[in-house]
């Protein structure tokens, strides 16, 4: 999510080939829900209890002296619901958390799987839509300077290949993101759609239905994802160590700890931001 001239940005680029070596780039038969019902099950299975359906306005009724509460937020989301309960110059340093880039994400159920010009291409859950390295340094610096790629880098995951339970027979369902600036209100769906056809020729025919998420769309969907912001704040330099404050995980309100994409390592499906905010309670 970050322009690929900035420091460390290599460095995604080798935990995920290492990662891909390690397990390949796996996807959960019956969609990522699976994963959720997963957790909630083995929670259950610890005599622990899920409630949904219910808005947090504040956790003033949670913290006791026995208790520890995390909240998987964004420091926006933290200091709505319990900003009274922390120091002002705390509050202050929060505030000047900096989001990143957003997502501009569509979803497609398809009449056949793609016809991509590359046979590999279509043995590959995953497919990294980039043309050039110049073409993909360009797009990914567009959102940085409040522009939209021509040609977006696009990221598509086509999981009915390999899972039958995404679509009807004979059917099949992908979905997609590129990066836009963060809160953009532009249509990237014909972009990313022209550039995917540009590598699988005749795609526009095989759509049945598409829906759009835009980056307000993703914000209103999960409050976390700020601006469409779908990495819990920029992983520059400046917050890739040290999110979203020196405290990490903890604040200054005993009890109280951050375990969202927010704190380090960030954004993605590992699980190791609650791991380590839970290592830091153990401690205290």
């Amino acid at each position: 999510m970050l322009s690929l001239d900035r420091i460390f940005t290599a460095s995604f680029g080798l935990v995920l080939a290492a990662a891909g070596h390690a397990v390949g780039w796996p996807i959960p038969r019956g969609g990522s829900q699976t994963i959720a019902d997963a957790l909630s099950s083995y929670l259950r299975s610890l005599e622990g209890e899920v409630v949904t359906g219910s808005v947090v306005e504040s956790i003033d009724d949670l913290l006791k002296p026995e208790a520890a509460v995390f909240c998987d937020l964004t420091p926006r989301g933290l200091l709505k619901i319990a900003g009274n309960r922390l120091p002002k110059s705390f509050c202050r340093k929060l505030e000047r958390y900096r989001h990143g880039a957003g997502a501009y994400k569509i979803d497609w159920a398809l009449n056949s799987p793609i016809p991509w010009k590359a046979k590999e291409c279509r043995r590959s859950a995953t497919v990294h839509l980039g043309g050039t390295f110049e073409e993909i340094a360009v797009s990914e610096s567009a959102p940085s300077m409040g522009k939209h790629a021509e040609k977006p880098f696009v990221l598509l995951a086509q999981p009915s290949i390999f899972d039958a339970s995404r679509a009807p027979d004979g059917n099949h369902t992908a979905w997609a993101y590129c990066h836009v600036p963060n809160g953009s209100t532009f249509d990237m769906t014909e972009r990313i759609e022209n550039q995917i056809e540009r590598f699988a020729p005749g795609f526009r025919d095989c759509i049945i239905m598409r829906k759009t998420w835009p980056p307000a769309t993703l914000q209103r969907h999960n409050t976390n994802l700020v601006g469409g912001d779908i990495g819990g704040g920029s992983q520059d330099i400046g917050q890739l160590f040290l999110r979203p404050t020196r405290r990490l995980y903890s604040t200054p309100s005993n009890g109280l700890y951050i375990c969202s994409a927010s704190t380090p390592p960030g954004g993605g499906v590992h699980g190791m931001c609650g791991y380590f905010a839970a290592q830091t309670a153990l401690r205290a």
